[in-house]
């Protein structure tokens, strides 16, 4: 990876998640040095107090004021909180935060100041009360980035997924696929795969309808959409193939036979990956000009604050960060 001499960013989710437990956990055990957390200081001042992590905060505002040591935490300052954010409890002022500390990292991100970027989990409906209309990270990095041509992957140590819709119902879903946007999603994919090392990546596109539409008789938009779509690829010379019914092509992925799945929408992708495991699985953005990766889960409200969440998904998103190749 190019310029691994820069500091990795890592942003802290929602506050009253387990976004900023599972940072302070993974900085623990990975015993890093090089990143700085971008979030709210009270927030990280009352995680390290209950984990009884020995870390010392070292609040900044720049990166130059960054002391790369591996008893010291350093965080930006995105926001400043005036109380401790209720554990497990949905908020206007956790919602503000938690985009707050994403378009932070973004900005300096742009400015090729960072290696790259790991995301905790956010909750959308707090998002959605601080008035801020994004349904998810993926779209935040788009819209931010300045990129309209942005892809969710997930992977996990056997498979690798890319979406072509991203958090929509299934209608929507239906009524936003097109032979652009498949086409887009095979790009990606062909790019996300070779962000991993693989020389000739070979594309499975997943169907839509059952049986791949079984010639018509379960729909279309196999025919009319996603063929097209393929045939576009393989004359670019992506190696694409399908459409596939969507009940046994991430088996066959599994068993190495595709590299990767192109998947139509966000449950048919995300399925396959988190019965693997919810620890295993990474979310990657393809299609941004740097690197972030998130894990595979959401906010855990439940465990919130109970010194009961597992760093092993972040832990995986920050070590994806270190293997991807440019």
């Amino acid at each position: 990876m190019n310029n691994s001499n820069l500091p990795l960013a890592l942003t802290m989710g929602d506050p009253g998640g387990i976004g900023p437990e599972i940072i302070i956990k993974s900085i623990y055990k990975l015993k890093m040095t090089n990143y700085v957390v971008f979030g709210d200081a009270l927030v990280f001042e009352n995680i390290i107090q209950s984990l009884d992590i020995p870390l010392k905060l070292n609040c900044i505002n720049s990166l130059s004021q960054a002391k790369f040591d591996k008893k010291i935490l350093n965080l930006f300052i995105t926001s400043k909180l005036k109380s401790i954010p209720k554990f497990g409890k949905i908020s206007i002022a956790s919602g503000q935060a938690s985009y707050d500390a994403i378009l932070g990292s973004i900005k300096l991100a742009k400015q090729k100041k960072l290696l790259g970027v790991v995301t905790a989990p956010i909750n959308k409906k707090a998002l959605n009360l601080a008035n801020i209309s994004f349904p998810g990270h993926t779209e935040i990095f788009s819209e931010h980035s300045e990129s309209n041509d942005v892809s969710m992957m997930l992977c996990n140590d056997s498979i690798k997924t890319i979406l072509v819709t991203l958090h929509c119902s299934i209608l929507e879903a239906v009524e936003k696929i097109s032979v652009e946007d498949e086409f887009k999603a095979i790009q990606h994919a062909y790019i996300g795969a070779k962000m991993f090392g693989i020389k000739d990546p070979i594309i499975a596109v997943a169907a839509l309808n059952p049986h791949a539409g079984e010639e018509g008789l379960f729909g279309n938009e196999e025919k009319i959409i996603i063929e097209p779509a393929i045939q576009l690829a393989k004359e670019k010379g992506i190696d694409a193939r399908g459409p596939f019914p969507a009940d046994t092509v991430f088996m066959k992925a599994k068993k190495g036979q595709y590299d990767i799945v192109v998947a139509q929408y966000h449950d048919q992708g995300l399925i396959p990956i988190k019965y693997e495991g919810i620890d295993e699985g990474v979310n990657i953005t393809v299609g941004i000009d740097f690197i972030r990766t998130s894990p595979d889960h959401g906010t855990a409200f439940d465990i919130a604050g109970k010194n009961l969440a597992s760093p092993k998904s972040f832990i995986k998103a920050i070590n994806t960060i270190f293997s991807i190749k440019n």
